[in-house]
């Protein structure tokens, strides 16, 4: 039977992971490589990677980071912070990675993300939408780590992502991220019942229960979280960690 991806998403700072609750109050998780090898060894099936400083640094995740990461890491990965050039994706995809994440740019400019993908085919493009509500307006689309607000639907903003040449949508709750109350099945579901390409559902997973409900309920092809991934528990003690194959076939097969 078909299983959705289960993918941890990391945030980097400074070189280093950290976890955040709704884009604020990061907290330290450790190494970037030694969660890799771990991650390795547990047999994830894929790996994102965020610098959540490379727009306000003007600047791309590092180049070398990204090429330590192709040499350590067993399975698929993406990368995304600061990316709004074809020389970039150019210089990021030459060091490994297998698709880059754009954000702030598709919102600022979304004819970027056509001319990346005509470049560089739209398996290799992927857009991050970051959603939250603005207060009388409903859900919109926030760019710049959510600090700016679009005038965008969610819906509407992915459907234009998807004629663009996305070939896959991630779509975050800010008001969820890091709280681990579960995802916002509604916004998943809407997004993913409105694409014909796939989507991941990003934002709140407490457990691996909510992965299944996301696909089950969200419609959700990928699977992401991060407090799940790296905390041992709602207490927040430090653990990566990640579903066995054994735990991922019962997941999905109830």
């Amino acid at each position: 039977m078909f299983r959705p991806r289960i993918i941890p998403v990391l945030l980097l700072k400074d070189k280093y992971l950290v976890k955040s609750i709704e884009f604020k109050k990061h907290q330290y998780i450790g190494d970037p490589i030694n969660a890799v090898k771990i991650y390795n060894d547990l047999k994830a099936d894929e790996l994102v990677f965020l610098d959540i400083n490379a727009s306000a640094q003007n600047r791309t995740i590092d180049v070398d980071f990204v090429s330590k990461l192709s040499e350590e890491t067993n399975m698929p990965f993406a990368v995304g912070g600061g990316i709004k050039s074809i020389e970039q994706i150019q210089n990021l995809i030459a060091a490994g990675a297998e698709k880059i994440i754009i954000n702030s740019e598709a919102v600022e400019n979304p004819n970027f993300v056509k001319q990346a993908s005509e470049e560089f085919g739209t398996s290799t493009v992927v857009v991050c939408i970051d959603v939250k509500k603005k207060l009388f307006k409903g859900n919109k689309v926030w760019s710049k780590s959510g600090k700016k607000a679009s005038n965008f639907s969610p819906l509407e903003f992915a459907k234009l992502m998807e004629k663009n040449g996305a070939g896959e949508i991630i779509i975050q709750s800010i008001e969820n991220d890091g709280k681990m109350t579960g995802y916002d099945y509604e916004l998943v579901k809407e997004i993913s019942s409105g694409l014909t390409i796939p989507v991941v559902a990003l934002g709140g997973a407490s457990n691996y229960n909510d992965l299944e409900k996301a696909h089950s309920q969200g419609l959700a092809t990928g699977l992401g979280a991060g407090s799940i991934f790296v905390y041992q528990s709602k207490l927040r003690g430090v653990l990566i960690n990640y579903p066995s194959i054994e735990e991922r076939v019962q997941l999905f097969n109830k």
